[in-house]
């Protein structure tokens, strides 16, 4: 593990979104990372399309939403 030095203005965005997410500010950091390095591996998926292929492969299936009445 090593240390990443980001600018003061960034590392307080990145504890405010962390706050948002419910992850400590090195999970938010790698969460973000991890996101943009795969858009810029997959440059043709939406953010959307990318988070839901990575809860696929981690197994995880959301339930049937229910119909609006």
């Amino acid at each position: 593990m090593g240390i990443v030095n980001i600018d003061d203005e960034l590392h307080d965005q990145v504890r405010k979104a962390s706050t948002v997410g419910n992850r400590s500010i090195n999970a938010q950091a790698a969460f973000w990372i991890r996101i943009g390095m795969l858009c810029e591996l997959n440059p043709t998926l939406s953010f959307n399309e990318i988070v839901v292929r990575e809860l696929r492969a981690a197994g995880v299936e959301a339930p049937p939403m229910a119909r609006a009445a």
